[in-house]
């Protein structure tokens, strides 16, 4: 650590620096004088500055005033009173990154931008809507929650809830997948916030009062109560600057602090039996048995790097005990999606289980897992496999993010929690001391067994849920719901009844009022680059294999790839194609097993996986390119054994382990599954879109709902020994397929290492000359009209029409189009209007289609007709510059994503691959920027012909009559 104290602002404390080289960042920590805040800053040389403000929320109720709080709060401000900042300026920037989040006991407010002007704006609207938002009223109506008649001015007609969060939480509680973690927390967690539903539950919600809302705001939105985390090029002093020019100097140190308080502990372990509702006719093994322990603080890093190490000791991969004997096991489908570590809380927890149960395993699987630790004290675990674990820690500790969030939003949420619990965040960055300290430890041949024991065996708090299935609860739930809003009504007062109705015509009026956009910072077309940012690479032809290769900043991990042409492939294979790419590397080679496979893999690998890419040709969406790639990653030490683990994985793998095929396709099945009410709109495009084209047909067939019906239906045929075998022969021949055709390699690393790397590579892969047919599609043509049936307490809505091929004209100004349309009227109209959690509008121009989609939706009719008004506003209103703009500005933003180094070189090179190279994309971007108003009217009036619209929407079985009476072809998924 160096004394050298950093420049900063006067109005703060400088505390200490530290480089962490393994990051190559330095780590800066001050304190505001005046108020006790906090400012972390990661200097490192990058143009993405990253920006975030947390505030630590600790709710005492599950009514989630902490999530609508976070919502209302971008609601406008006091140097920005118009109604929707937040949404305004998505559309007034070039951000990388811009949300809010709110977790269990944290809201945090983050973005990103590689653009200094556009930081600059996004900092002054964040800053002011945290700390100086205006809470209006009926702003809190529209995203918490809100009474109103289902006919608005009609007093008569029934009573309803409507908000934002209210239908969000909704959605999110559908999944079985948060009911079980909110259920498991609630009895873990029985006396602190962590009992509650931070989100919201939906039950509670409507108990949520305004007043409530502010005094939370008063009380935790506070600089005392404030963590503020940067990261980039820009100083510490010149962010502190505005920190105190905007806000700080405005505020006095409260003088109480808003904390999580140790949670009670348990004496004895508890047991429980909940239920979930679940009405499909399919409810045989669908009981989840999942134990959870309370551990230590996750300030404590030794505490948590300890917990992480048993965890990845216990549970990593398929070869370690816990994991081996949950997917082994027969008393369920597969390992629960509750397994592993959690340390995003205060304290620590410890979860493992099973899915797919009968209702009476329960004490069957926490006698299996209990007898599995029992067994580890006793035996011990090999030193190679506790030495792969802390690999994996050591893998994930040097890894370059960004491709999901950026990178230094990666960094400042990894310190976060220590933050906001007043505990270290520099050393959680800083692992290199305590790694070096965990390889002592574990050269104690005890160490293990004592941490088994202490951690799990002996800790006391301990429950075992049993959640079981049950088809009463949604209709007592409705019903329960129904009978609440009755009473209500019964006991309003005409003057209660009026004020309703008041409150719905202003909520409208101030829903439709035009704000002045032009209080608010903006960047312009001006400030767009007009290129992308050039990535060097080299491709070369060695023997008979071409490689590529991108010399680029990996931190000490190689990034390798081999891409093969996909073979023709009847449907069947089709079908296949993506449980074959989910197997491979969860199997056998030659004379290892697949445990002895994963065991390989821990040691060497930071993971293989295979995957293919089916899309369009830039010229022809009917035509298809296509590839299936085996890629792997591993620390520059590993990349000779890596090359070796993937050639082996490749030439030798083998498909007669049928049982281990089996607990697979179980896996993949309950996975797909649970997926539904969290990707819900993307599923229903996919099936809106299905008749399109012949790609987006497969799309739908192997990876969509149709999909998941599939799945289902081969995890029942697979019971019969006979048919389990012919699927394993049938991947096996699809394998050898795969790997005969022409293939070439990808190598991405640090510049020095590259020519050792290609050799390694080169040497132990050639390029086959087999000819196999390549890969192609039958033409399709299909009208679809569907509705899919499923457990869900909210809608997912699609419209799709065919459109055009990447490289036509109109694709560009299809693309700006559904920015146009989100942000001019399906937002007002699906989220603010309707309360729905989200809906747009895109172009998809790999398949040629166009398509419209809700997120959480309360409405289903009603939605399908906002996406046809949608057309009818564009093509009637005359529409300004300022609106174009702000389309072109998010079509671009999305372009230029954040991206890690790695992440962006595969990116660059399998678009290369699928003909969508430099020239292209150039054009493309040229062809964006030049888009007009009247090209959006255009191709609107040319391609969204309603006679063309594709219609599928994903709801709940009690929408059968619902969505019938539309003539909606209905399926159970």
């Amino acid at each position: 650590m160096t004394q050298k104290v950093t420049l900063h602002h006067p109005a703060f404390k400088f505390i200490r620096q530290q480089h962490i080289s393994s990051l190559n960042i330095d780590v800066q920590e001050f304190e505001h004088s005046a108020t006790g805040a906090q400012h972390i800053h990661l200097a490192a040389a990058s143009e993405e500055n990253v920006f975030l403000v947390a505030l630590r929320t600790v709710p005492k109720d599950s009514t989630g005033v902490a999530h609508i709080l976070e919502h209302t709060a971008l609601c406008g401000s006091q140097k920005y009173p118009v109604r929707d900042p937040f949404f305004m300026m998505t559309r007034r920037s070039l951000n990388t990154f811009m949300n809010a989040f709110t977790s269990s006991d944290w809201t945090a407010y983050p973005f990103a931008s590689l653009n200094r002007k556009d930081f600059s704006n996004l900092l002054d609207v964040y800053l002011d809507a945290v700390f100086f938002s205006r809470l209006d009223p009926l702003d809190f109506a529209q995203e918490g929650h809100r009474l109103e008649f289902a006919e608005p001015e009609n007093p008569e007609s029934p009573l309803m809830y409507k908000g934002v969060v209210f239908n969000e939480m909704k959605g999110a509680m559908s999944s079985v997948s948060s009911q079980l973690w909110q259920t498991l927390t609630k009895h873990l967690f029985p006396t602190s916030t962590y009992h509650y539903n931070s989100g919201g539950d939906p039950e509670s919600i409507p108990d949520l009062t305004y007043e409530q809302l502010v005094a939370f705001y008063r009380t935790h939105y506070h600089p005392s109560n404030a963590v503020f985390m940067t990261f980039g090029d820009i100083s510490a002093e010149d962010h502190q600057t505005r920190f105190q020019e905007q806000v700080l100097q405005h505020f006095n140190k409260l003088d109480y602090k808003v904390s999580v308080e140790d949670e009670k502990r348990y004496y004895a372990p508890i047991r429980v039996q909940e239920a979930y509702p679940y009405n499909d006719p399919d409810a045989e093994r669908k009981t989840h048995v999942v134990m959870a322990w309370l551990l230590g603080k996750s300030t404590n890093l030794r505490d948590t790097l300890r917990a992480q190490l048993l965890s990845s000791i216990l549970l990593d991969n398929s070869a370690t005990p816990l994991m081996h004997v949950l997917e082994s096991s027969e008393y369920g489908n597969g390992p629960s999606p509750m397994c592993g570590l959690d340390d995003s809380q205060r304290e620590l927890s410890f979860l493992c289980g099973l899915e797919g149960c009968d209702r009476n395993a329960s004490e069957d699987v926490e006698t299996l897992i209990l007898k599995t630790l029992d067994k580890v004290v006793l035996e011990g675990i090999p030193q190679e496999d506790i030495e792969s674990a802390l690999h994996q820690l050591e893998l994930h500790q040097r890894e370059i993010g960004g491709d999901s969030y950026p990178y230094g939003l990666q960094l400042i949420l990894t310190a976060l929690t220590a933050a906001t619990h007043r505990g270290d965040p520099v050393r959680l960055l800083d692992l290199e001391a305590s790694l070096a300290q965990l390889r002592e430890d574990i050269k104690d041949p005890d160490f293990v067994k004592n941490l088994t024991r202490e951690l799990l065996l002996d800790n006391p708090h301990r429950i075992t849920l049993a959640l079981q299935p049950n088809d009463a609860i949604k209709t007592r739930r409705d019903a329960a719901e129904a009978a609440r809003l009755a009473d209500i009504k019964a006991g309003l007062s005409e003057d209660e009844k009026n004020a309703i109705v008041a409150q719905a015509k202003a909520l409208k009026h101030r829903q439709n009022q035009e704000d002045d956009a032009g209080i608010l910072p903006k960047v312009t077309l001006a400030d767009v680059p007009k290129g992308e940012v050039d990535v060097s690479s080299e491709t070369r032809e060695r023997g008979s294999i071409k490689i590529t290769h991108f010399p680029t900043g990996t931190n000490g991990l190689v990034y390798q790839q081999v891409i093969h042409a996909l073979p023709a492939l009847d449907e069947d294979n089709q079908q296949i194609l993506p449980l074959y790419t989910s197997c491979l590397t969860e199997l056998g080679a030659g004379n290892r097993d697949y445990l002895q496979m994963q065991k390989w893999q821990a040691s060497v690998a930071g993971g293989i996986n295979v995957f293919s890419s089916v899309r369009g040709r830039v010229d022809n969406v009917h035509e298809v390119s296509a590839y299936v790639t085996y890629s792997g990653k591993a620390l520059n030490r590993n990349q000779k054994p890596l090359t070796e683990l993937m050639a082996t994985t490749m030439a030798e793998a083998r498909f007669d382990e049928h049982v281990r095929i089996k607990e697979l396709v179980a896996q993949i099945r309950a996975h797909k599954e649970q997926s539904v009410t969290g990707n819900g709109h993307g599923l229903a495009m996919l099936a809106a879109a299905s008749g399109i084209c012949a790609s987006a047909n497969m799309s739908h067939r192997v990876s969509g709902l149709e999909g998941i019906r599939a799945i289902k239906r081969l995890d029942k045929a697979i019971n019969e020994d006979a048919a389990l075998a012919q699927l394993a022969e049938k991947l096996a021949a699809l394998h050898q397929r795969c790997t005969s055709t022409a293939s070439e390699l990808l190598l991405i690393g640090e510049d020095e290492f590259l020519e050792d790397f290609e050799s390694t590579l080169v040497g132990a892969f050639s390029s086959s000359q087999n000819t196999n047919d390549a890969f192609a599609l039958p033409a399709h043509n299909q009208a679809i009209q569907q509705a899919w049936l499923t457990n869900s307490q909210v809608h997912f809505c699609a419209k799709a029409f065919p459109t055009v091929a990447p490289e036509h004209a109109d694709a560009a100004p299809l693309i700006v189009l559904g920015g146009f349309l989100r942000n001019g009227f399906l937002h007002k109209a699906i989220r603010e209007q309707g309360g729905a959690y989200g809906g747009g509008a895109s172009q998809d121009s790999n398949s040629g289609a166009f398509r419209f989609y809700s997120y959480r939706d309360p409405r289903l009719a009603e939605t399908l007709s906002d996406f046809d008004n949608a057309v009818e506003w564009l093509l009637s209103t005359d529409h300004g510059y300022q609106p174009l703009e702000e389309a072109i500005l998010g079509t671009i933003s999305s372009i230029d994503k954040s991206e890690s180094p790695a992440g962006r070189a595969k990116r660059l090179f399998h678009s290369e691959l699928h003909g969508r190279n430099h020239a292209f994309r150039q054009q493309l971007r040229e062809r964006v920027l030049a888009t007009t108003v009247d090209d959006l009217k255009r191709v609107a009036q040319t391609y969204l012909q309603p006679d063309q619209a594709n219609t599928a929407v994903i709801t709940d079985f009690s929408s059968r009559e619902t969505v019938a009476a539309l003539g909606l072809e209905i399926i159970e998924l």
